[in-house]
């Protein structure tokens, strides 16, 4: 095996790494603030700093490959890919946290169950999951296909958390008293929202490494429509 394959695959489990705290992460969060569960907020919060040392290590070997092996055509986009997904992985840990930090130290009660049904909030977490699963098999497959169609999951999410802003403004109207918490929930919403638009940086940026096809600010209707097709 050529060392550039060694090294690659070297990345390759280091980002798996990192990909599984992120992941723990957000898996997390979402069951802290759906279930109220201020203990497991604080384990989030606490565990932030192992994403943040693992997107250095990740980011460490990525720049040291690149100095040692001068890489080009398909190898550079590798790298340079991961350097992006990566950090995208990080925001993603930050926006689990964030989350973490509201029920440890804003929410006084668990959100209640008409809000969270009119909020489609667990439709929100699962549709962000499931595009975290589907990028990271994307990525592992070398799939650009599959990673186009995450984009369209975003929509779904964007969707999602314009919804949400009427019904919680009709929530506050309703519930004035509510007014502080009802505004640290639309923060969650947020948050959940950015989640989805790092998770399709992270589809462009496969389908860059994949295709040597740049996504960034372009319409990827085609994309989606060939897959409809």
């Amino acid at each position: 095996m050529k060392q550039t394959e060694t090294e690659i695959k070297e990345l390759k489990s280091l980002l798996a790494q990192m990909w599984s705290l992120a992941e723990q992460q957000v898996r997390k969060s979402f069951e802290a603030v759906t279930a109220f569960d201020k203990d497991l907020a604080r384990e989030i919060i606490s565990r932030e700093k192992n994403v943040n040392a693992q997107e250095l290590v990740v980011d460490h070997h990525c720049e040291n490959f690149i100095a040692r092996f001068s890489p080009v055509a398909v190898d550079l986009r590798f790298v340079l890919s991961l350097l992006k997904i990566n950090n995208n992985l990080e925001r993603i840990g930050d926006f689990a946290e964030s989350i973490a930090q509201f029920v440890a130290h804003h929410q006084t009660k668990a959100i209640p169950a008409e809000l969270l049904k009119q909020l489609q909030l667990r439709r929100m977490f699962d549709t962000v999951l499931k595009m975290m699963e589907e990028t990271r098999t994307a990525l592992a497959r070398e799939d650009s296909r599959l990673a186009s169609r995450v984009l369209g999951l975003d929509d779904a999410v964007d969707a999602i958390h314009r919804e949400a802003v009427p019904v919680l403004a009709a929530w506050i109207t309703a519930h004035p008293d509510q007014t502080a918490e009802t505004m640290g929930i639309h923060n969650v919403v947020r948050r959940v929202e950015r989640m989805g638009d790092r998770l399709s940086n992270i589809a462009e940026d496969v389908v860059f490494y994949v295709d040597a096809k740049e996504l960034r600010h372009t319409a990827y209707t085609e994309a989606t429509k060939e897959e409809k097709s």
